[in-house]
């Protein structure tokens, strides 16, 4: 049976002022997918997810959540999308059932019907029997299965999140990883998520690495490795300047130097490094042969490497909404 676009991005930009967030963006979401929006902060996908939650307006392309433009049909797009916020949006001082209450309110759900989409949605986030705790006094990952629940309360074709694994330890991480993947099999809803996490975008059917506002590479995880191809060897040397320069006259090889490291890319890395330790006694001084993995992809894409230049982890894209809860 042919697939479906959940999403539709054409020419997708937006500016803050003069500064230019995102530039002319394009790519599709098959429905059913697990499709991942991967790139540093700073790096445009923040802004790219408000716009297909229907809180920022795009200053020039289109996009459309199944076959809804999410800008001149902004209402009918709200029923169909769930949205994950990287951002706590729960009330600390109510329940996690009297939160979901009042989120199904907004979506004009009330009585028996809203009372079983509760129980529900809390029955399959293994959340059931804390339906009546406070959840200022849940953890972190206890709270974010609380966040999924509202976004999934009115049953949505595709689920947004930002950032989702934001305040997890590895074992919520996985949790939650083990949740969606579920959700997908068993409903068939789409999950289009933002990540900064190189592992966590390793766990999606397709993804796109956005850097500075452009859209520098998409593909499945696998395919995008593939690209790069060849083995990755990263050396310490005492001069690593004067190194990169050596390797180019004697082997033609083209490094670069990051972090103060010297990396290239080599066919046959693993009879490679032999020769290097032969030809440049007492110049190396550690080395490193790994597989290509996104980072690779990144820096063969972008020339630098993925935190170079950006925010920490902890930080977020700079956004500024122009429409409120029309």
């Amino acid at each position: 049976m042919a697939t479906t676009d959940a999403v539709e991005i054409d020419g997708l930009t937006h500016f803050y002022g003069t500064q230019k967030a995102l530039a002319e963006v394009s790519f599709t979401v098959q429905e059913g997918e697990m499709f991942g929006l991967l790139g540093p902060n700073g790096g445009g996908k923040t802004t790219l997810f408000r716009i297909l939650s229907t809180l920022l307006l795009p200053t020039a392309g289109r996009a459309r959540i199944l076959g809804l433009d999410v800008v001149s049909e902004f209402r009918q797009v709200r029923k169909k999308i769930g949205v994950v916020f990287q951002s706590q949006t729960l009330d600390g001082k109510l329940t996690s059932a009297e939160n979901l209450r009042h989120q199904g309110h907004l979506y004009g759900l009330r009585g028996s019907k809203l009372r079983e989409r509760i129980e529900q949605a809390l029955d399959r986030l293994g959340m059931a029997d804390r339906r009546n705790q406070l959840v200022e006094t849940l953890s972190g990952g206890l709270r974010r299965r609380v966040e999924l629940a509202k976004g999934l309360l009115h049953q949505p074709d595709l689920l947004l999140l930002d950032e989702p694994s934001t305040g997890l330890d590895p074992g919520a991480r996985r949790d939650l990883w083990d949740y969606l993947s579920q959700l997908r099999r068993s409903d068939g809803v789409t999950v289009l998520l933002t990540t900064h996490l190189l592992e966590e975008a390793d766990e999606c059917d397709h993804l796109v690495i956005l850097h500075q506002g452009a859209l520098v590479a998409s593909g499945t995880p696998d395919a995008l490795k593939k690209e790069v191809g060849e083995q990755v060897i990263l050396m310490d040397a005492r001069e690593p300047e004067n190194l990169r320069e050596q390797l180019h006259r004697r082997f033609q090889v083209d490094a670069a130097i990051l972090d103060g490291k010297v990396r290239f890319e080599h066919p046959r890395g693993h009879e490679f490094i032999p020769q290097l330790v032969e030809a440049f006694p007492g110049e190396i001084q550690s080395v490193m042969l790994s597989k290509p993995t996104l980072e690779d992809v990144f820096i063969r894409r972008t020339g630098h490497r993925f935190w170079e230049n950006s925010s920490p982890p902890n930080g977020a894209d700079r956004t500024r909404s122009r429409r409120g809860s029309r």
